[in-house]
């Protein structure tokens, strides 16, 4: 169909299957803030925003793609990274030549071929974070620095190599935030909404940029961040989108609000407890603005089943960009990941998984080989996972107290147990089943035993039950929730 600017237009646009099924995707972040790759070990933002306000947030932030703002908080971690390591004169534009030198080795090859088998459905690449720095060779290059880009086409190089990998690839822009417009450094939450460029330059800017990016490269996904310049049309934008990428999808951060007033920061600062509030509860993404096919959680996840289609936005550390601060030990286990990654699906969501390559497109060992790990655990159980639906209920609990999250596709109930059982019997509470069901564990394929205990469902486990950090059991037909 033809969608036009009309939030009613908008509105007849269904979330396409592929999102819907695809349940896994990974985030990129790679630019100048990977030269100096540091960022203090802060910790979850949900957490030490709740404990710290924004401000302790901030002067710590333990993103490493924020790395320009953080070093102009004086006396912050990142400032005396910063001129203990490069001096107090380096600027941050001294990192475009040093990026451009080191990723000329990089090869998109490695990084597709690392994400398939990793189990990724879908590929989301920074094209402009929000230190302004392109990724790609616009024709609509920064009017306030020379040669702000990189050398390579990096999104076009790796969409390629993506695609030929039976993955979808789409593009974060950060349409909010562009320290080179509006460079204030921001030390609180009504800084952070004050700092969105306004001028007409720049909505016009950021309008060019996505029509470019649309018709140059038709991403899959058109996944925005903190916001856009009010002067914008995005209904405009929107339908433009649509009509060029039918099964594309938009997330929720396109909303528009101009906080430059001095009452509008007042009122910012007396709802700062109440916004940390809904961002640890979930809910802080309600400001989803015009249109959204998808909400976006960031280290955050439901406690429920969600009617509306979700992405849960995490790094497997506490960074999307590289921080060399980060080893083995701060970021996710498999267990963690797994479970994580299991408890998103139940409740509609996909994950998107931050990984943060170093200037010269290496990925760390210890990300690559948690990837890999999780890859492993897909390919033997990924049937419980891709191209499943939520159930009636998403949690559970076996008999013995071990946690169990529930996926449904055609006939089917996916029983995904979150640890190792402690007999070569589970107990799965409220689950009644027909006298004709079959019960399969998928990673070894074998049909298992089972017995209705009253209003409970009783499955016997191979003795000899493999190392994993999460089970999942095929049953059919689907029983019924009691």
């Amino acid at each position: 169909m033809q969608y036009e600017p009309t939030v009613e237009s908008l509105r007849k646009h269904s979330v396409p299957d592929w999102f819907q099924d695809a349940k896994f995707g990974i985030i990129v972040h790679w630019g100048l803030y990977s030269v100096p790759g540091w960022a203090p070990l802060t910790g979850n933002p949900s957490e030490v925003i709740s404990k710290e306000g924004w401000r302790g947030w901030f002067a710590k932030n333990p993103y490493s793609e924020w790395y320009f703002n953080s070093i102009r908080i004086k006396n912050s971690p990142s400032h005396q990274y910063h001129v203990d390591t490069y001096g107090e004169n380096f600027s941050y534009d001294n990192f475009v030549s040093i990026f451009n030198e080191a990723s000329r080795n990089w090869n998109p090859k490695d990084w597709a071929d690392l994400f398939k088998k990793a189990g990724a459905r879908y590929v989301i690449f920074v094209a402009k974070h929000h230190d302004g720095f392109l990724l790609w060779p616009s024709e609509h290059p920064n009017p306030k620095k020379e040669k702000y880009f990189a050398e390579r086409d990096i999104i076009g190089e790796l969409a390629e190599a993506v695609r030929a990998n039976g993955l979808k690839m789409g593009l974060y822009y950060s349409g909010g935030l562009d320290w080179t417009f509006n460079n204030t450094v921001i030390q609180d939450l009504a800084d952070l909404l004050s700092a969105i460029p306004q001028d007409r330059e720049y909505a016009e800017y950021v309008d060019n940029h996505w029509h470019e990016l649309i018709d140059r490269y038709k991403p899959s996904v058109v996944w925005g961040d903190i916001g856009y310049p009010v002067a914008s049309n995005l209904l405009d934008l929107f339908s433009y989108y649509y009509n060029n990428v039918p099964d594309g999808v938009i997330n929720d951060r396109f909303y528009q609000f101009n906080m430059n007033s001095r009452i509008s920061r007042f009122l910012v600062r007396l709802m700062s407890n109440r916004i940390v509030s809904r961002l640890m509860s979930g809910r802080f993404s309600s400001l989803g603005g015009l249109h959204h096919d998808f909400r976006t959680l960031e280290y955050a996840t439901f406690d429920k089943i969600s009617k509306g289609k979700w992405e849960c936005v995490q790094a497997l550390g506490y960074s999307f960009g590289y921080n060399r601060n980060e080893g083995q030990e701060h970021i996710l286990s498999l267990k963690r990941l797994v479970f994580l990654l299991v408890d998103v699906v139940s409740k509609n969501g996909n994950l998107l998984l931050g990984v943060g390559p170093m200037a010269d497109g290496t990925i760390p060992e210890h990300q690559r080989r948690r990837l890999l790990e999780l890859g492993q655990w897909l390919s033997v159980n990924g049937e419980a996972i891709y191209g499943t639906r939520p159930w009636v209920r998403a949690e559970g609990v076996t008999e013995d107290r071990i946690p169990v999250r529930f996926t449904q596709r055609a006939s089917s109930l996916f029983t995904i147990i979150l640890d190792k059982p402690k007999s070569d019997k589970i107990t799965l509470k409220s689950l009644h089943a027909e006298k004709d069901t079959i019960a399969y564990l998928l990673s070894i394929n074998e049909q298992l035993k089972w017995e209705q205990r009253g209003t409970d469902l009783t499955i016997v486990l191979p003795k000899d039950l493999p190392e994993s950090p999460a089970y999942a059991i095929k049953i059919t037909p689907k029983p019924k929730s009691i």
